[in-house]
């Protein structure tokens, strides 16, 4: 067997990976033992915040619900809480799993909008999970969940897709996880880089289609990487790792992404990446969300009569907008990375929250007609960041009228942010039916009020369940 020999310049791109991935776990190390600038403290309570609401209106979903019944099964101790309508205490690895299941759902959770990636959903499942089991501060998480959302986030625009081929879920959910328990176990930068190089070697080949074709597998690597981040970090304990090399292997080697070194550890602790998250108010795939606010504001324009009259739809969006091309999605899943559906959905029902991509909305026959009659084209000129996803809606009515509405950026994003008062009526939204107190005490942590920001974050899940807890019992 004769193995090819690589050329200078891809020698030299390993090579330069390497000691950008070595430098990046060095200040992982470092930087987790340090306050964090006040602004990026407030960001982490905010993703903290949203992703844990997400989790929570993900958790009576039959399938997810089955996956809790399975962990507690499985469990060997009562470390760490599962955010769902039974109280569970469960070993550290089955809540994370439990948890991991719920964390992107609904569609509801945060992302980040410099590279398809979901930091926060990777990281929080495990860093939640081994905060409680231990004893860590509600401070201590925050700075650990920044971090570990930096890491990751430098990985996915390090490793950039040229098409949406592997869905970052799978690529980086084992990244963010392993961050979080090798952050939490206070690792030295040389076992953590041995862990966390590992945890790359074990990422999932998971394909970006599964989530248009509705493969529920896709909401489960959220739920999967807890337990490659366990054995990574045992494992790296024990001496067994990955090496400085091993991120440019898999990626642009094995999953033939780009790689840009300078995006692993140019200007660490200067430029924060979740600084450049956005958050959502829609439950479905972000490529959608400028589509359904160019729709709502037809819905504004044109009055509630104009519904019944949609004949057709024709919307020009951006490139992974045209990936969302299922016309017969058959669960959740797929509706939420259905464009057609999206379409059709908010033309029929004015909203593109959870109703819009319900069981009960799929089941309309209204909005299942409609959905054969969209068009999806490119959208022409396309604009550089921010203004990347565009989409230009056009309902065309039975009697052959034309109206047109046009959304350059959605919202949500760090150029243009929900306040806070939309992210806090959210969580409380998600919330308020399974643990009413949730919303106060994370918005006491937000504030700094209360004195719930020295706690330890075991005490503040108490704080947050005690009214499930007490209606239990």
């Amino acid at each position: 067997m004769v193995l090819s020999v690589s050329s200078h310049e891809t020698t030299d791109l390993r090579a330069r990976s390497a000691r950008a991935v070595q430098d990046l776990c060095q200040w992982a190390v470092s930087a987790s033992a340090k306050p964090l600038p006040e602004t990026i403290r407030a960001r982490a309570a905010l993703v903290l915040l949203d992703d844990l609401g997400a989790m929570v209106a993900a958790s009576q979903e039959p399938e997810v619900t089955a996956t809790r019944q399975r962990a507690a099964a499985k469990s060997r101790a009562q470390e760490a809480t599962v955010f769902g309508p039974e109280v569970m205490q469960l070993d550290r690895l089955q809540a994370a799993t439990a948890n991991g299941m719920a964390a992107a759902w609904c569609e509801l959770d945060e992302g980040y909008r410099l590279a398809p990636c979901h930091a926060g959903a990777y990281v929080l499942p495990t860093l939640l999970a081994e905060a409680e089991a231990r004893d860590l501060s509600c401070e201590q998480l925050l700075m650990m969940l920044a971090v570990g959302y930096e890491v990751t986030a430098r990985f996915a625009r390090a490793f950039p897709f040229p098409a949406m081929t592997v869905h970052p879920h799978a690529a980086f959910a084992t990244v963010g996880a392993t961050v979080a328990s090798a952050l939490a176990q206070r690792l030295d930068a040389q076992t953590f880089l041995k862990a966390l190089t590992g945890a790359c070697s074990m990422s999932f080949a998971g394909p970006y289609r599964h989530a248009v074709d509705g493969a529920l597998v896709r909401n489960a690597w959220t739920a999967a990487s807890p337990s490659i981040a366990t054995l990574s970090v045992e494992w790296a304990q024990d001496g067994i790792g990955g090496i400085a090399e091993t991120p440019y292997d898999v990626f642009s080697t094995c999953f033939h992404t780009a790689c840009d070194p300078d995006q692993l550890n140019a200007g660490l602790g200067e430029v924060w990446a979740i600084a450049d998250g956005y958050h959502k108010v829609f439950a479905c795939c972000q490529y959608a969300h400028a589509m359904l606010e160019a729709s709502l504001s037809l819905h504004e324009q044109l009055g509630i009569s104009a519904r019944a009259n949609i004949a057709a739809i024709e919307i020009e969006t951006h490139p992974r907008g045209l990936t969302l091309t299922g016309t017969k999605p058959e669960n959740v899943l797929a509706a939420q990375f259905s464009m057609p559906h999206a379409a059709a959905a908010v033309a029929v029902l004015a909203t593109g929250g959870q109703a819009a991509f319900s069981a009960a909305a799929l089941a309309r026959d209204d909005i299942a007609a409609l959905r054969d009659h969209v068009t999806l084209k490119p959208y022409e000129p396309l604009a550089p960041w921010p203004n990347d996803r565009p989409s230009r809606v056009t309902w065309i009515m039975s009697d052959g009228t034309r109206h047109t509405a046009e959304k350059i950026n959605a919202r949500g994003g760090a150029d243009q942010p929900f306040d806070e008062a939309t992210l806090l009526g959210k969580l409380a939204e998600n919330t308020a039916s399974l643990f009413p107190a949730m919303a106060g005490v994370l918005t006491a942590l937000l504030h700094r009020e209360q004195g719930v920001e020295l706690m330890p974050w075991r005490a503040c899940v108490r704080r947050m369940i005690a009214s499930r807890v007490s209606e239990k019992v």
